[in-house]
């Protein structure tokens, strides 16, 4: 695995995920480090001027008029980041806390948030060492950034809150004295440059689409399975009808299915209907719309992850001071409830799709239920219930995060994004929507042993041989959970995404 490179402008959604899902080493440049420990220095200059400046020499939120001694900028910083730790929930996941952590370092090593080299030196440390702070998963408003969860991601740095070291949750100041680490007294500003920012939102959200994106195109896959196996009338894929409405996820999403159901012996049988159901036909226009909407987010969340999302900030040549709010949410909130409205409504294609296969009415030849033995044995008509409770709870889940605001410090803060709930329910979503495809591939798989000695399409033998591997032909009924277990593994682990993309490409 290759090491990550923080330079602040040319972070990746696969860097993300490579430091914080995999655990890749970080490393960042000299040429950035000069430009912290100049902003440093004239940060210290602005002070000697006698500048009072927003969360450095005084209080934040609703005591932002509160002014103070220099000499208590430390004091402050290390009383505020104690003191906005205030969340609650489970911990978050591990690659989510290293996400964060690397994400917030992303912002800082800029030059613009007014910290020491020493700062930075420790995030990467802590970091490379494996040494991830304990952070609940609730608490932020997603506006003045992710307080409570970055100021509880940050605490480490001064020695204080909890880690997960070599697997087990310790007090930092444990695995300090282990590791020989001392903790750092914290300066003015630096309080508040360590917890300022929307970095747990978008920590979230980078694994969000790196997953979504991987499930999009296995939804594709499995809805070419289905496509092959009802014997679809494929016209409604030609390239000449996806150029007359040219919008690029459509057309795409139509060629995907083209390469996947190739060379299918069933395609070429005599169709029975002049054109099939919309489930089925309208797939490259559907899918395509997720498609495009994913592009969209991806754009916006490669800006976020990239800038100065911070507040106040300090630019060096200038020798100026600058308060703002670029610490808002919306971006990616907004995003994260579209793309959270996306995989829903994938879910309900797929269910939908399934419903073709398993409905008798609906299935031409197949038997109910893809089961012989109708009546003594149910097959996988319950598995389709579960594809409708997970379906449930994803459009309760779907709701906008970002259509509520509620007021906070003392309506100095009067509107906030709740960008993190949506980021953290998308991820909820994902989850539901793998299980909800790997019920489509399985009911894929036993329709496909019902047809034959005929030949699939090249992406639907892979998909077939791949879950004949760990889930056998159903001839009599058994416990299907773990069946449907085992698909869902090889969707998060990528290895069936992996085998398709080694015969078909996907645009």
């Amino acid at each position: 695995m290759r090491e990550v490179i923080v330079d602040g402008n040319n972070l990746s959604i696969e860097d993300v995920v490579n430091v914080g899902r995999f655990g890749a080493m970080i490393k960042v440049p000299n040429v950035n480090k000069k430009k912290v420990e100049d902003n440093w220095n004239m940060l210290l200059g602005l002070l000697d001027k006698g500048e009072i400046m927003y969360g450095v020499n005084t209080g934040i939120g609703g005591f932002g008029n509160c002014i103070l001694s220099n000499d208590l900028g430390g004091e402050l910083s290390e009383r505020m980041l104690r003191a906005h730790a205030a969340g609650t929930g489970n911990p978050a996941p591990l690659e989510i806390a290293r996400a964060a952590v690397l994400l917030r370092l992303n912002t800082l090593v800029k030059g613009y948030s007014g910290v020491r080299l020493i700062i930075i030196n420790r995030i990467v440390e802590l970091l490379n060492k494996n040494i991830i702070p304990v952070i609940y998963e609730k608490g932020s408003v997603g506006t003045s950034g992710d307080l409570a969860p970055l100021s509880q991601a940050m605490l480490p740095i001064i020695g204080e809150g909890e880690v997960i070291y070599k697997g087990e949750r310790l007090e930092t100041k444990e695995v300090f004295k282990k590791e020989n680490i001392e903790p750092i007294r914290l300066m003015p500003r630096e309080g508040l440059a360590l917890f300022n920012g929307t970095q747990f939102m978008s920590a979230y959200a980078c694994l969000n689409i790196y997953d979504t994106e991987r499930l999009i195109k296995l939804s594709q896959a499995s809805g070419a399975l289905t496509i092959d196996v009802l014997n679809t009338v494929t016209m409604a894929f030609d390239k000449r009808l996806m150029d007359l409405r040219p919008y690029k996820g459509q057309r795409d999403v139509a060629e995907n299915l083209l390469n996947l159901i190739k060379d299918s012996e069933i395609l070429a049988q005599k169709k029975t209907e002049t054109q099939s159901c919309y489930s089925l036909r309208c797939t490259p226009q559907v899918t395509g719309a997720f498609k495009d909407a994913l592009e969209y987010t991806k754009k916006q969340i490669l800006i976020e992850i990239n800038s100065v999302v911070d507040n106040p900030v300090f630019i060096t040549e200038s020798e100026t001071y600058l308060a703002g709010g670029n610490f808002h949410g919306e971006p990616v909130g907004l995003v994260m409830d579209l793309l959270s409205i996306a995989i829903t409504d994938l879910g309900n294609l797929s269910e939908r799709r399934t419903n073709r296969l398993l409905n008798p009415n609906l299935n031409g030849s197949l038997p109910a239920f893809l089961i012989k033995s109708e009546g003594l044995d149910s097959g996988l008509m319950i598995a389709q219930y579960t594809q409708a409770g997970l379906i449930n709870e994803n459009k309760i889940l779907a709701t906008p995060a970002t259509i509520d605001s509620i007021s906070v410090s003392g309506d100095q803060e009067d509107h906030v994004s709740m960008a993190t709930n949506a980021s953290r329910k998308l991820r909820e979503i994902i989850k539901n929507t793998q299980a909800i495809i790997a019920i489509e591939l399985l009911c894929g798989c036993q329709a496909l042993d019902f047809k034959r000695p005929l030949k699939a399409g090249v992406g639907s033998e892979i998909i077939y041989e791949e879950i004949r591997k760990i889930s056998k032909f159903i001839d009599k009924d058994r416990i299907f959970y773990k069946d449907i277990d085992k698909v869902i593994d090889i969707i998060r682990n990528e290895e069936l995404l992996n085998k398709l993309e080694e015969k078909v490409i996907f645009k």
